[in-house]
């Protein structure tokens, strides 16, 4: 169990997906590149190529990402947020919002 104030220290925010492709020599890794609303996007290395073969089918999805995590090297590249999803062995499902929701907007 975590405390209220534990929670509280998550930053989940909305990010606009601008590109998403897969990652040479990885079956599992896909590279996004995120709008937070911020002075340039953000890269992001998400393990959910399993179930976007086509990952062109995530641009332009707004969706839920925690951004105050510490930039992780993967790969070579930066993941610099982490997108949510619930899954299970046969499925993923991303927590995505309307496309009115603002990119950057805080969720709450």
């Amino acid at each position: 169990m975590i405390s209220i104030d534990d929670f509280k220290k998550v930053e989940i925010r909305i990010g606009l997906i601008l590109t998403a492709e897969a990652i040479p020599n990885s079956e599992k890794l896909l590279k996004l590149s995120v709008d937070f609303g911020e002075e340039s996007p953000r890269e992001v290395i998400s393990g959910i190529a399993k179930f976007f073969p086509d990952s062109s089918i995530l641009v332009g999805k707004k969706c839920a990402f925690v951004t105050n995590l510490e930039p992780r090297p993967i790969m070579g590249h930066v993941s610099q947020a982490m997108i949510l999803a619930t899954t299970g062995d046969d499925f993923l499902s991303l927590f995505e919002v309307p496309s009115s929701v603002p990119q950057g907007s805080l969720v709450r």
